[in-house]
């Protein structure tokens, strides 16, 4: 009996993002605190380290705090929350990359990389971010419907919607973004 009761208080996160996007300021304290935990782990799936996905992970929830009042309850929450994570988390990589760039390239050190330590899942996700910031690039259209399906692993009809396309459209654009994708992942270039 506890159990239902216990379910009836605590409020799903579509109805604290509604009650949120109404200017509910407790409600938002509460969103935010139950998103924090999915939110790094979305994070944790664009960016391999650690710190980093942190930092986006903070981006987001201010995001989320700052751009509550456009969520119009039109899709699901989850929805929306998935393009502020990709968002948010390509923006963080950017940074990183151009932060990179800026900074003096230090004296060559004669250890190199040990594959038995160097995470393929690490180096898989900057290979992916690369080709996403190269398809972005050169075929913009194409980089939402990747995205949403691939990485946020919406089911095709979701994604669509978000993309605001009808669903062939959509799964035309997907497949010729994983077309485009393939061999730059392939390559490693």
């Amino acid at each position: 009996m506890d159990r239902p009761r216990a379910q009836h208080l605590v409020p799903p996160t579509e109805d604290l993002a509604r009650a949120a996007a109404a200017g509910d300021g407790a409600a938002l304290e509460e969103l935010l605190q139950t998103l924090r935990p999915e939110v790094l782990r979305r994070c944790g799936r664009f960016l391999p380290c650690r710190e980093d996905a942190e930092e986006a992970a903070q981006d987001v929830l201010l995001q989320l705090a700052r751009k509550i009042g456009t969520f119009e309850g039109r899709s699901r929450f989850s929805t929306w929350l998935h393009t502020v994570v990709a968002n948010c988390c390509r923006q963080k990589y950017r940074e990183l990359k151009r932060r990179a760039a800026e900074q003096p390239v230090p004296v060559a050190d004669d250890r190199q990389a040990d594959p038995r330590t160097t995470s393929v899942i690490a180096g898989s996700r900057l290979d992916l971010l690369e080709a996403l910031d190269r398809l972005e690039r050169e075929r913009p259209h194409l980089v939402e419907p990747l995205v949403y399906r691939d990485i946020c692993q919406l089911d095709y009809a979701e994604a669509a919607e978000r993309a605001g396309v009808p669903l062939g459209t959509f799964k035309s654009r997907l497949h010729e973004a994983r077309r485009q994708v393939r061999p730059w992942l392939a390559d490693g270039s």
